[in-house]
């Protein structure tokens, strides 16, 4: 069974920074396919960033130039660096994750919600 485990919300000012770290475990040889998404009060789900394959980035068009995902010092670890943040950032901050062979690709950019396992969420608040 995969574990999805967030961490580093909190309560800043806009403008202000944050870095969430997201720590995937229960599979030693597969490859984790790792995204970040995002759910404010009364809204929908959305995407905010994830890393493809082949190692490029994909980003929410929201959030393109503030927030930069990277991976940890070892390849079940997914940050997310969020900086100059807004007041519309407000949100339940949520990492996901698949589990793939490793010479299987991940699947989909930063909307692919498809994804099999999910943490609990770390709130970011962002006040005004």
């Amino acid at each position: 069974q995969v574990q999805v485990v967030e961490s580093g919300g909190g309560s800043v000012q806009s403008g202000g920074s944050l870095r969430l770290s997201c720590v995937a475990s229960g599979y030693r040889y597969n490859t984790y396919c790792m995204g970040w998404f995002r759910q404010a009060p009364g809204k929908e789900r959305e995407g905010v960033a994830t890393i493809l394959s082949d190692g490029r980035t994909s980003y929410a068009d929201s959030v393109k130039g503030r927030f930069t995902v990277s991976q940890g010092d070892t390849k079940n670890i997914l940050n997310l660096q969020m900086n100059n943040l807004k007041p519309e950032g407000t949100a339940m901050y949520y990492c996901a994750a698949d589990v793939r062979p490793p010479n299987l690709r991940c699947a989909g950019d930063h909307t692919y919600g498809g994804r099999d396992y999910w943490g609990k969420g770390t709130l970011v608040n962002v006040s005004s």
